[in-house]
């Protein structure tokens, strides 16, 4: 069965609305690990907008299952994450002022950035695995720089409108993943996901993991992170 990971960076981001101690995204993560999540993600960006290098460190410390870090391929966070050795890296495209993650990395434009910065974490024991859309340059290209995994971006699928447009993307979806299974990558997915649109990923062979924040964020807020954590791996469970 595909794993469950909770992004908590949504927690930092109310925190850092009022530039305060609370809520605090390691205590949400001490909750989301309690609740039986199977590891937790962080994005820190550049700008610090949400999670700050203080939250790194104590979810290294903290988190008892898999911490995944989520950041740019820059020389300062290289050396944040030499230093603090996630089990997992997730190499992420970052664009000034987005809202959020805007699409997958451009593997092939950025292959030589990808391939030092792949070779330096690996090198250090860390997994490595990249944000990629759904296309096979971006799977094929990934295999080729020998990242251990890739996280498929799953937002044209959560955003699709209709029925007919869902079932497009969720045909894609699989094709990706069967792709990269061949060419012996690991297969992780993320992005708009939420307790309705998870239940069809689930049936996808070779799934890793998927990783889940806002959803499951934004239901905390109304019946606690334990209740939405549980609710979340309930519903990955009964679509078995």
């Amino acid at each position: 069965m595909a794993k469950l990971s909770i992004n908590v960076d949504h927690v930092a981001t109310l925190r850092q609305a009022r530039m305060a101690s609370e809520p605090d995204p390691v205590a949400a993560a001490v909750a989301a690990d309690m609740a039986g999540a199977d590891g937790i993600t962080i994005h820190l960006r550049g700008d610090r907008r949400h999670i700050q290098d203080r939250d790194l460190k104590l979810l290294r410390q903290m988190v008892k299952t898999a911490l995944n870090l989520e950041m740019a391929a820059t020389s300062e966070m290289i050396e944040i994450a030499l230093q603090v050795k996630p089990d997992m890296v997730t190499l992420v495209p970052e664009r000034e002022g987005e809202l959020t993650t805007e699409g997958g990395l451009d593997v092939e434009g950025n292959y030589e950035q990808l391939n030092q910065a792949i070779g330096k974490l690996q090198l250090n024991g860390m997994l490595v695995s990249l944000f990629v859309n759904p296309d096979e340059e971006s799977i094929n290209a990934s295999a080729k720089l020998r990242a251990d995994y890739v996280e498929i971006n799953t937002d044209s699928y959560a955003s699709a409108r209709g029925v007919a447009e869902q079932i497009t993307q969720l045909e894609r979806l699989e094709k990706m993943a069967a792709l990269a299974h061949r060419l012996n990558v690991g297969i992780n997915m993320g992005h708009g996901l939420d307790y309705r649109n998870i239940v069809n990923l689930v049936q996808i062979p070779h799934i890793h993991e998927f990783s889940i924040g806002h959803a499951i964020v934004a239901r905390a807020v109304l019946v606690g992170f334990e209740r939405a954590v549980r609710e979340m791996l309930d519903s990955v469970k009964r679509s078995r």
